[in-house]
């Protein structure tokens, strides 16, 4: 994947109107103007984390669970967002401080900006709905459905859910099924119910 994506940055150099490609270091590329997504590894008590960022914000977090599931969300990146991706750690170092904060206990809202193009439509809708559960409460796929716009939507506000770029963030661990079952959850339950303890919500 690193090759690939250095392979991509010599290119988008070459098309620049003027002046010698640059060599390939972070402050460089991003001199240049050939980074439009920046990602970085980040270690949790929820196992490594992988964040990657646009000018416009955070657009996503991925478990980082094995090197096939990085390169998967790197890939992802590529063909969603642009292929112009390079890890530059110090564009994440707000989210990762924050998220730092809040596996401390010391923050329960997130202030990040997010940029949300890797969502459309209803899933937007679920995953806005979500945002806005307070730290130490849990709601219900019905609920947020509803909230939605799909009062019978629960299945696929789940499927929404499931599919959340930005777990943690946007807390779709605090979403429930109906009568207080844990339900799934993109980075398993156990992860779930890590995070659901640190807010004090089991």
């Amino acid at each position: 994947m690193t090759e690939s994506l250095e392979l991509a940055l010599r290119q988008a150099a070459r098309a620049l109107p003027s002046g010698p490609a640059p060599d390939l270091d972070i402050a460089a590329a991003e001199e240049a103007s050939l980074v439009d997504v920046a990602y970085a590894r980040h270690d949790s008590p929820v196992g490594t984390l992988l964040l990657a960022a646009t000018p416009r914000g955070l657009v996503l977090v991925s478990y980082a669970d094995d090197e096939a599931g990085i390169d998967a969300a790197l890939a992802q990146l590529a063909r969603s967002v642009s292929p112009r991706v390079l890890s530059a750690p110090h564009r994440l170092d707000r989210a990762r401080r924050e998220l730092d904060e809040y596996f401390a206990g010391a923050r329960e809202r997130f202030e990040l900006p997010l940029d949300w193009q890797l969502t459309v439509g209803f899933c937007r809708r679920v995953l806005r709905s979500t945002a806005r559960i307070p730290y130490g409460s849990v709601s219900t796929y019905a609920h947020v459905a509803a909230d939605a716009g799909s009062p019978r939507g629960s299945r696929a506000a789940g499927n929404a859910l499931g599919a959340n770029p930005l777990p943690i963030i946007v807390p779709c661990h605090r979403v429930l099924r109906t009568g207080g079952k844990l339900g799934g959850y993109t980075g398993g339950i156990e992860r779930k119910l890590t995070l659901l303890g640190i807010e004090g919500a089991v």
